[in-house]
């Protein structure tokens, strides 16, 4: 079991945004999916890794093709208290399922810089 985060690169968050958004995502995917996948992905010792999209036409994409497959999806819009406009969509969650389901969808991505 495992989760991707992915991430609009495009909008350059500094680093303690980015944290945010990305545990906002982590948490949000992980009390959206089923019961069995939390007690599998908790038992695994929570893996999840942080992918970068390009763009947020890439990062929705990404998310349909995600959704589509029956993947839990944990889209992340921001509050717009802080550096970006109130709406954003900053990242998605995905999962937590079996690795070679997300790995289909997003394995192509690369690591967040």
């Amino acid at each position: 079991m495992k989760q991707v985060i992915l991430v609009n690169q495009a909008l350059n968050l500094p680093p303690g945004k980015l944290a945010a958004q990305v545990a906002h995502a982590a948490v949000a995917g992980f009390l959206q999916s089923g019961g069995r996948e939390q007690r599998a992905w908790l038992e695994a010792g929570m893996p999840k890794i942080v992918l970068r999209c390009e763009s947020e036409a890439e990062l929705r994409e990404m998310a349909a093709a995600a959704q589509a497959a029956g993947l839990t999806i944990a889209p992340i819009r921001d509050a717009g208290r802080t550096v970006i406009e109130a709406g954003t969509l900053t990242c998605v969650g995905v999962g937590p399922d079996d690795p070679a389901r997300i790995d289909a969808i997003t394995g192509a991505l690369k690591l967040v810089r």
